[in-house]
């Protein structure tokens, strides 16, 4: 059984996040990142963030978001031994939210139920959550779009405690 799609994050997480993957494009270039935490039942809920140039300086360099493998594994061991996981990637598009041939071809994490999220690029990094297309992974290269809308929706941006 699949874990429940809803993405728990909390709003100064999610302001880094946007803000941040938004100051890397450099106006140039897509920008991306792995969220990290725990899945349950009940959802999942992200606790950091792992940013694409971070674990490859060249992440980047051909415009669009690439890590290989060596770069990954890693990645993947350090996460096990903090007794964390990948609860979705996220990653930002020049014009819209929808999904690229490339995004649909190759996942970022290929396992069904992996969240997807691509943020379209704001204009001031003022994010509107309406804008953000919010995609699972079903396996074998099928997807399904989630309505990203807080309320009713899957991701839930939360007030600070």
């Amino acid at each position: 059984m699949q874990p429940d799609p809803r993405l728990n994050i909390h709003r100064s997480l999610w302001l880094d996040l946007t803000c941040e993957l938004h100051r890397r494009t450099e106006g140039r270039h897509e920008s991306g990142a792995f969220l990290l935490g725990h899945k349950s039942q009940d959802g999942r809920r992200v606790s950091a963030l792992v940013y694409y140039d971070e674990l490859d300086a060249e992440a980047y360099s051909s415009g669009v978001c690439i890590l290989p493998c060596r770069c990954v594994w890693p990645t993947w061991q350090r996460l096990r031994d903090l007794g964390l996981v990948v609860v979705a990637d996220a990653h930002v598009h020049g014009l819209d939210a929808g999904q690229s041939r490339a995004d649909r071809e190759s996942p970022m994490v290929a396992r069904a139920g992996h969240l997807a999220i691509i943020l379209p690029l704001w204009r001031g990094h003022q994010s509107s959550v309406a804008a953000v297309g919010l995609y699972e992974y079903l396996g074998d290269h099928q997807w399904r779009a989630h309505d990203a809308c807080q309320h009713g929706g899957v991701l839930n941006i939360q007030d600070d405690k």
